[in-house]
């Protein structure tokens, strides 16, 4: 409810915020109208108009998106509340379990509805090592579409295309230089870390990079428009001549053409294949040119103090974010002691990071943490999901006992040591599972760093049932609600009734993984009454590894089939019903097609959790 009171009291608060900067536009519009006219310069004062009405529009369509998105998430936030509120005390949820036939709809062929078929997360690769990334939801293409049509229209709108060709390319040069400016805006805010959007909003850590990235090839492309229609414009009335004399004695024109320099260097490497081959360089590359960016748009802008302001806003709110992220930093891993790690390896070439805060804070399900480690890799951070957290516990008691530290179930809000698991992959990971590798006992300890913790609270307390889709290492996503949903119900504050947790892993002996904490849920009053677990194995190495502890634990061989697991529980669903899924593309999308078509049927939602980049 705490969330709920927050997104309306800052949604109030954008609104204060935005009507008093639409006053004052307007009296500074009026004021500028007068003065001009006065002095008889018209034709400045109408491009200048022209402008701030542009610039005045695309931020009332930005707001207008972000108050919508963020009244519908109040709104969902406050049925879930009440559902909660009204199915705690009982087991019979019917009501509940029917959809609501237009919004069932919506859900299945819109909210989500990969962009074609059934393709959504699962990456087009051309080997083990290149991927050229992932297709975007219906939605987010409806978005995407939407905002790209605004920002042509925006730079084609009011430009009399029947005047000579040099009189429209100013006009356009103008237009798309000014609209370029402005999407650095909602770029850098995209980019960010600690966006606030991202909780006001509830879009996850997969949709804000989508953004990011399209924005940004959004200001890439106004800006060459911008480039081109000065050189077509200068070298149609004077000359190539013209244009290196421009270049050589024009300060304005030559950090123009650095700045859009730079955007086209971040384009070119921008593609995920790219990305992900070299990602350390990637990211240190990205963000020079990006700083090279603003450093030149700043010196272009020298005439142009309204498109200053724009970049005002744009550098404060990067350099708020960054401030935000060091003071974090500093305030999270430096007190009466420092942050440490103890990495241990595990089987199936994972590691298992038990960190030790220096300062302990809240943690809940849903978020993850920018892990750094210096002797590893000297300032290069990566997002990982908590798994597990716990309040202090004495470090040496646990080592002699060769045990992880983090045994006990505790209620208490404030975590003195969070753990994660990590797959040994490319770069960072490999070299430090290496170095874990070659310690004593597989198990190393090293300073760390922490930063965070960030990520939206999916709140899955309103549904009678809840189904968790894991797939290897996204297991780390789905611990935490298990653990949440099971101590909820032994407590009776949660209106879950079933939870059924699939995982689906190469190995038996991935469950080392996770055991001490699946001992811990498992060991949880009133467990066997809520809790099922149903585990897959894919490559058994024999079928005598595949045993069924209990009734309530089951192993089986081979792939699941998701749809014939989500009929038989829709068949006996309890209230609302909530999918989750965290793991390989394909497995995210087997799910999504598997909710989808029963979207009519039942009152399910669907939630994936995801970290493209």
């Amino acid at each position: 409810m705490s969330t709920l009171l927050i997104r309306g009291q800052v949604l109030v608060l954008v609104a204060s915020i935005y009507s008093l900067a639409v006053r004052a536009e307007t009296a500074h519009e009026q004021s500028s109208s007068s003065k001009h006219s006065v002095e008889g310069k018209d034709d400045p004062t109408i491009a200048s108009l022209e402008n701030q009405r542009f610039t005045k529009f695309f931020f009332v369509a930005l707001l207008s998106v972000v108050a919508a998105i963020a009244c519908y998430q109040i709104a969902l936030q406050g049925v879930r509340y009440l559902r909660t509120l009204v199915c705690m005390g009982t087991t019979s949820q019917r009501y509940f379990t029917r959809p609501h036939k237009l919004f069932a709809s919506m859900k299945q062929h819109i909210f989500y509805a990969p962009l074609f078929s059934v393709r959504h997360n699962q990456e087009f690769r051309l080997s083990s090592a290149i991927n050229f990334g992932t297709l975007p939801t219906r939605f987010q293409a409806l978005f995407l579409l939407g905002y790209l049509g605004m920002n042509a229209s925006f730079c084609a709108v009011s430009i009399d295309w029947s005047k000579d060709r040099q009189t429209v390319l100013e006009t356009l040069r103008n237009r798309s230089g000014v609209l370029s400016i402005i999407n650095m805006l909602p770029l850098v805010l995209m980019a960010g870390r600690n966006n606030p959007l991202i909780w006001i909003l509830g879009i996850s850590f997969d949709t804000y990079n989508l953004l990011h990235r399209w924005f940004g090839r959004i200001v890439v492309l106004e800006a060459l428009v911008h480039t081109l229609a000065w050189t077509i414009s200068t070298v149609e009335k004077s000359g190539w001549p013209t244009v290196g004399t421009a270049l050589k004695h024009s300060n304005m024109i030559l950090t123009g053409l650095i700045g859009t320099a730079a955007l086209v260097v971040i384009f070119l490497q921008s593609p995920s294949a790219v990305r992900h081959a070299f990602y350390e360089v990637f990211l240190h590359l990205h963000i020079a040119l990006a700083i090279v960016v603003i450093i030149a748009v700043w010196a272009h802008l020298h005439r142009c103090p309204r498109e200053r302001q724009v970049l005002v806003g744009v550098i404060a709110a990067w350099g708020f974010e960054r401030t935000m992220r060091l003071v974090s930093l500093v305030y999270r891993n430096f007190g009466q002691s420092k942050t440490t790690a103890m990495v241990e390896t595990l089987p199936g070439d994972a590691l298992r990071i038990t960190v030790k805060l220096a300062r302990p804070f809240s943690i809940v399900t849903g978020h993850y943490v920018y892990l750094y480690m210096p002797t590893v890799a000297w300032w290069t951070s990566h997002p990982f999901s908590v798994a597990w957290s716990e309040e202090q516990l004495d470090e040496e008691d646990s080592i002699q006992k060769d045990e992880p530290i983090l045994q006990r179930n505790s209620l208490e809000p404030r975590s003195s040591y969070i753990s994660l698991i990590v797959r040994r992959r490319t770069g960072f990971t490999d070299k430090l599972f290496q170095r874990a590798e070659a310690g004593v006992h597989g198990r190393i300890h090293v300073n760390a760093l922490i930063e965070g913790p960030y990520g939206r609270q999916q709140d899955l307390h309103s549904y009678g049932t809840v189904m968790l889709f894991a797939g290897g290492v996204g297991i780390t996503h789905q611990v935490p609600y298990v653990r949440n949903l099971v101590e909820g119900f032994g407590n009776g504050t949660v209106a879950t009734r079933k939870i059924i947790l699939v995982w689906i892993i190469q190995s038996p002996e991935h469950l080392e993984w996770i055991r001490p904490w699946m001992t811990t849920i498992l060991g949880m009053p009133r467990r066997r009454e809520v809790l099922r677990i149903l585990l897959f194995i894919t490559r058994p190495r024999s079928t005598k590894e595949i045993q069924s502890p209990s009734a309530t634990v089951q192993m089986f061989p081979g792939r699941p089939n998701i749809d014939t697991l989500l009929r038989i529980e829709v068949e006996n669903q309890i209230g609302a019903m909530a999918v989750t899924v965290c793991g390989t593309g394909t497995l995210s999308d087997d799910v999504r097609q598997a909710v989808r078509s029963r979207q009519l049927k039942s009152n399910i939602d669907f939630i994936e959790e995801s970290f493209s980049w």
